[in-house]
């Protein structure tokens, strides 16, 4: 379980133990007890989100969404009784809260003051600068509330907690219902913290509850400007950029000075909404001691049975990318004739019935796509 004591001592300078058994100190880049350099741009340079009102589903789903662009959702859960205990105080909030909390434990994620609230990759990206524990979501309210006052805090924060898993009779009386059936409601809680610019592979909307939060975004097609870090060893599944929004290094990154010309900007209060298309990239700031916040994340389509378009990616990388480049474009021909084209047109020359994996996709084909692919990587 959480242990908060040891956690105040990062307050010495020490180093401190981080996930797999890495340690980092100033030596590693941290630096402890410095001040960081002030940011070069402002955020009022960004264009802003486009704000709506008065929302609901029809709204929502003819002309919100259709946009395919990130909208401000003002007031969507103002009348929330967790909204309006937030409205009263932080100890109004976590009165509230507490006796929801089952108190199951969730992966808490626990950094020294001197982070300023920035999870990240130690100097050396052979560990991550903050610690990993376990804490039920009491836990953490009570933690924050206590420390709101102290302007030397750790940096902490739980995401993507499982309402339905810890917090059960939340959604009784605070819920949405724009997304529909299929989306999750997921919790985040924590102080002052940033969870740097990544995308997700869902649709989303982002409900704040308690705090301010301040959404920086990207549309998809800047991926090449943001520096995308490793897919393979992040700090909660999708890679990040590496180019720090809050003091951008356009020395090491250039082209990132291209993606803030294309960035939006959303400030929301408690109360407030966004939703955030798919593969939309976003960097989320909570900017209060205390800060509550619902994800609702459900898939475009809801054929999850097709597999994960990344993983495609990623065995697209391993297997195409390091060809010579005569075969590498055979198989950029391929791609777009059967992937990025017109499907439908590529196989008009054959009978509904002959065209297998290359036709309509079902269930069925799916799973015999899958077993033809794993019997591949078992040799």
């Amino acid at each position: 379980m959480l242990q908060f004591r040891p956690i105040l001592a990062y307050r010495t300078g020490a180093p401190v133990a981080c996930r797999g058994s890495q340690h980092y100190g100033a030596k590693d880049g941290i630096p402890l007890g410095g001040r960081p350099r002030e940011a070069k741009f402002s955020m009022q340079q960004f264009s802003p989100v486009r704000e709506w009102h008065d929302i609901d589903v029809a709204k929502f789903r003819n002309e919100i969404a259709p946009l395919r662009e990130p909208a401000i959702l003002r007031g969507l859960a103002a009348s929330w009784p967790a909204v309006q205990a937030a409205g009263q105080s932080n100890e109004a909030l976590r009165d509230y809260l507490l006796p929801l909390d089952n108190g199951k434990p969730t992966p808490a994620f626990l950094g020294p003051p001197e982070i300023k609230g920035r999870f990240w990759y130690r100097e050396d990206m052979r560990g991550f600068n903050y610690q990993q524990s376990q804490a039920a979501i009491g836990q953490l309210l009570q933690a924050l509330v206590a420390a709101q006052d102290d302007p030397n805090a750790p940096s902490l924060y739980a995401g993507a907690v499982p309402v339905a898993e810890h917090i059960p009779a939340f959604a009784r009386d605070n819920d949405i219902d724009l997304p529909g059936t299929g989306a999750v409601a997921r919790m985040w809680i924590g102080n002052r913290a940033t969870v740097s610019t990544h995308f997700d592979l869902s649709e989303n909307i982002a409900v704040v509850v308690a705090g301010h939060r301040r959404f920086t975004l990207f549309p998809p097609e800047q991926v090449q400007n943001l520096y995308v870090g490793p897919f393979d060893f992040t700090f909660a599944g999708p890679p990040v950029s590496m180019a720090n929004l809050r003091e951008p290094d356009l020395g090491r990154y250039p082209r990132f000075a291209e993606a803030l010309k294309n960035a939006r900007v959303a400030e929301l209060e408690p109360g407030d909404a966004i939703f955030v298309p798919y593969m939309w990239w976003h960097h989320v700031e909570a900017l209060d001691a205390v800060n509550v916040l619902l994800n609702y994340w459900w898939e475009l389509t809801g054929e999850t049975w097709k597999g994960s378009p990344f993983k495609a990616l990623m065995h697209a990388i391993m297997s195409i990318r390091d060809l010579p480049e005569r075969e590498r474009s055979v198989w950029r021909a391929w791609f777009d004739h059967y992937v990025f084209g017109d499907g439908h047109a590529a196989v008009a020359h054959l009978p509904p019935h002959g065209r297998g994996a290359l036709g309509d996709m079902s269930p069925e084909i799916a799973r015999a796509v899958k077993a033809f692919i794993v019997d591949e990587f078992k040799r």
